[in-house]
């Protein structure tokens, strides 16, 4: 693969990375107001995992882990109400003032996202395990016609 082979992607791809984690965060944060959320967060993550694999560089490597620490995270989210007696999925937000920042409000909501990114990283890392990916981005690995 010519991201293997090449200084130059490899380079492009450690250098955009970043950017990306930090597109990444903005969008899982804006998400309750704007666009976005733990999906579209976990997508632009899965892009970067995806880039990373075929680039040969880090990447994380245990998709059940990723996959079941956000279906745990995210079932726990959604039935915890019911077990209080309230509705499934129902949302508890809390409103705190800090001093330079000031009136914060977050709920619940914030962490069945993060469930969700989880979970749709985990299930990009698993695609990629699935088709041979991290073989193909083997250095000592042949040549393909």
């Amino acid at each position: 693969m010519i991201a293997t082979r090449s200084p130059l992607a490899r380079l492009g791809i450690q250098a955009a990375s970043p950017l990306a984690l930090v597109v990444a965060v903005f969008l899982f944060f804006a998400g309750h107001n704007r666009p976005g959320g733990g999906f579209a967060a976990g997508l632009v993550l899965g892009a970067v995992v995806a880039l990373r694999t075929v680039a040969g560089l880090q990447r994380p490597a245990h998709a059940v882990a990723l996959l079941s620490a956000g279906g745990i995270i995210a079932g726990a989210v959604a039935l915890g109400p019911v077990v209080a007696g309230d509705l499934l999925l129902d949302q508890v937000v809390v409103e705190t003032t800090l001093p330079l920042l000031g009136t914060i409000k977050s709920g619940t909501s914030l962490v069945f996202d993060a469930g969700v990114t989880l979970i749709v990283v985990g299930l990009v890392v698993a695609v990629l395990e699935g088709l041979g990916a991290t073989e193909l981005a083997a250095p000592n690995r042949e040549e393909r016609r």
